[in-house]
């Protein structure tokens, strides 16, 4: 699922009960999309723009995304929350013209990537967000992406209760 800003809202609504949809990617051989959310934001959005939009276009999909996963609503809230704090650090220190992420769910961890960074994540004295997102996840960080910039990354357990370890 990709979200654009030429699409629509009425069809990016649409996108949830897509998401819901039975195995017909799996009989044509495509990925399954109903385990992950993408988007895509240009460059005329200010952050706190990006922020929102990702934020909103995400929580519309996530409930099917999460759907039977232990503490749902819980991994909802914290997904939401580590989302926009690194679509907002990443907007702000943008490589690119376009802002993308990813959330995905492989049944233990609800991942999170959003790309690309003109710098290393910094530190969260510098980025006071960053206590928030590492409060939250099991594991962050980030690696170099084919555009030259830096896509970070963070982990979400389902398992266990959000902000507490594994």
């Amino acid at each position: 699922m990709t979200i654009s800003d030429t699409m629509s809202q009425l069809w990016a609504s649409s996108l949830q009960s897509a998401a819901v949809g039975s195995g017909t990617s799996a009989q044509l051989g495509l990925p399954n999309p109903g385990n992950s959310i993408e988007f895509r934001l240009g460059p005329e959005h200010t952050p706190v723009q990006s922020m929102r939009r990702a934020r909103a276009f995400v929580a519309k999909v996530l409930p099917a995304l999460l759907a039977g996963a232990p503490s749902a609503k819980a991994i909802e809230e914290a997904t939401l929350a580590v989302l926009a704090e690194l679509v907002d650090i990443t907007a702000r220190h943008r490589a690119g013209i376009d802002l993308s992420g990813r959330v995905s769910y492989d049944g233990e961890h609800v991942l999170i990537a959003v790309g690309d960074m003109d710098q290393a994540l910094p530190a969260p004295e510098e980025e006071p967000g960053l206590f928030i997102v590492r409060r939250l996840v099991d594991d962050v960080g980030q690696y170099r992406s084919d555009d030259d910039g830096y896509a970070t990354w963070a982990s979400i357990p389902v398992r266990s209760r959000p902000g507490t370890p594994m």
